[in-house]
């Protein structure tokens, strides 16, 4: 069974699900994605991911500035699809657009939906300490991320997941759910279920400000806030008036800590160094302390902290911030 479909996505997340549809035999009419950008001092246009799929794999592409102009619903008509199918496009679908095809328009989003709506829900899940995640085919409708739920497939976080290890995982299973679920909603063996608002979360888009680590928050969520945002926008501090990335960190347990160490952090300031050794150093945070294990300064490489070290001296009683 073969659908006529109109793909619709930007980055590197939408990829996997297009080649994914590719290879199911689905006859890809159009791949709609945003505009080229200006890309560094060059001012060189780049194309996006999904754009470089499409253009790969000889397939028709529509960049529309603004997907609800007159002009792109018209181009959008033109393709007489069966279903369109959405993964983070970058744009909003006006109500002519999604009543376009027959089976109307589909959306994989990156969370368990009702929870997580909106922008950036897979950093949100390893930033809040989430068990478990996965994805959503939602029929879309004119609210953001607000559509019946059609299929959803789950997975569990690794105990050092990070938000790139989660999107990786993610988008890899956003394509193999829009495969099995098209042919599902050809046979009419769907049953859309509504979404309980009641239980909607919501997450708010992520900047370089939020990766600004605050040490008078409590150890586990700084270690998850690094893995979070692990690798961008990546969290960070200061240190010797220079911004100093922090990019892997675990969190420091009593037992690793005589006695004396153990009051020394109870008593120390945030963002205070309580220990350092060859391969790391500790740093005390609201409740508990956090091994900083890779990092990287202002103007230099990622490096482990044992090569960190190696040329910049951190002693007890330094303070990061």
């Amino acid at each position: 069974m073969s659908l006529k479909i109109v793909f619709m996505g930007t980055p590197d997340f939408a990829v996997g699900a297009l080649q994914a549809l590719i290879e199911a035999g689905h006859e890809i009419v159009a791949v709609v994605t945003q505009p080229d950008k200006a890309k560094g001092r060059s001012g060189k246009l780049s194309f996006s991911p999904v754009k470089e799929c499409a253009l790969e794999n000889g397939l028709p592409v529509f960049q529309p500035e603004r997907i609800k102009r007159p002009e792109a619903v018209a181009e959008l008509k033109k393709y007489e699809a069966d279903i369109f199918v959405v993964a983070a496009f970058g744009q909003i679908l006006s109500k002519e657009i999604l009543d376009m095809p027959r089976l109307g328009c589909i959306n994989i989003h990156a969370s368990l939906l009702p929870k997580y709506r909106g922008s950036s829900p897979i950093q949100w899940s390893v930033i809040n300490g989430e068990e478990k995640t996965g994805v959503t085919i939602q029929q879309m409708n004119e609210g953001v991320d607000t559509g019946d739920i059609l299929y959803q497939k789950e997975i569990v976080l690794d105990k050092k997941e990070t938000g790139e290890s989660l999107f990786d995982r993610l988008a890899v299973l956003g394509a193999e759910a829009v495969v099995e679920v098209l042919p599902l909603i050809e046979e009419g063996k769907v049953t859309p279920v509504p979404q309980n608002h009641e239980e909607a979360t919501h997450t708010v888009m992520l900047d370089k400000a939020m990766g600004h680590m605050d040490f008078t928050k409590n150890a586990i969520e700084l270690e998850r806030l690094v893995r979070g945002l692990n690798s961008w926008p990546s969290a960070y501090t200061y240190f010797d008036g220079k911004q100093l990335k922090i990019w892997e960190s675990d969190l420091c347990e009593e037992e690793e800590l005589s006695d004396e160490e153990q009051v020394y952090v109870k008593n120390a300031k945030p963002g205070e160094v309580v220990k350092v050794e060859k391969n790391r150093f500790a740093v005390a945070c609201g409740n508990g302390a956090l091994w900083i294990t890779s990092l990287q300064l202002e103007g230099k490489k990622r490096m482990s902290t044992h090569d960190f070290l190696l040329g910049n001296a951190m002693e007890k009683g330094m303070v990061l911030g």
